[in-house]
């Protein structure tokens, strides 16, 4: 799930100490190479689900091929994601992962475990914790929409308050590894000051990107 890198349209709490324009080429480097990364993933079909709808075009310019391309729908992310979901099942799809377009690039056992988990043939959720209390990847073998009903966004127990549903609903769920997205000034000097050659490697466009900004 993505939006168009545009100035004044994401992640405009990173502004400042970055101006409108380097925060929306800060994001789409980090969208290019959560997209690279995601292109190593065998035996999936890949979608990038875009807003505003206006967007398809440029979207496809940075996903190219490997992907197919889908405009969101929802006055919310509840909605957004409910939509997003029943829209690849009608598809054909089965075990569907949905992940942010704001987040260092994903090692690949992480998806690895989310599809793996999805594989059992009972109903199942898979959520990835985010360090704000969220979640930055959700997945599900079974359509869940109470799930999104009247939920509440962008605060630190979105993740608390999903997980208490689930288990209202008596629906099974996992957790995978922690990751976090990169919202707030911190974020950014966190990922800055990360040391890990392999996440290094698979971020080469934001890096260079933020060697250039000091």
């Amino acid at each position: 799930m993505a939006k168009a890198p545009v100035a004044g349209w994401v992640k405009t709490r990173l502004v400042p100490p970055l101006t409108h324009e380097q925060a929306a080429d800060f994001y789409g480097a980090l969208l290019a190479d959560q997209l690279e990364q995601l292109k190593n993933i065998d035996g999936v079909a890949r979608y990038l689900a875009y807003t505003p709808n206006d967007a398809a075009v440029s979207m496809r310019e940075l996903g190219g091929d490997a992907y197919a391309y889908i405009a969101q729908s929802g006055e919310d992310l509840g909605q957004r994601m409910d939509q997003l979901f029943a829209d690849l099942w009608h598809l054909g799809q089965r075990n569907v992962v949905l992940i942010g377009s704001d987040l260092p690039a994903l090692p690949m056992a992480i998806l690895d475990e989310a599809f793996a988990q999805l594989s059992s043939a009972a109903h199942r959720v898979v959520l990835g914790p985010s360090r704000d209390g969220g979640y930055y990847l959700i997945g599900m073998n079974r359509p869940t929409p109470a799930l999104f009903a009247n939920m509440t966004w962008s605060h630190g127990e979105v993740l608390a308050e999903t997980t208490a549903r689930l288990r209202r609903l008596g629906v099974p769920f996992a957790l995978l590894p922690s990751w976090f997205d990169i919202d707030t000034p911190d974020d950014l000097q966190r990922l800055r000051g990360l040391d890990d050659p392999a996440l290094r490697r698979r971020m080469p466009r934001t890096f260079a990107y933020l060697a250039t900004i000091g």
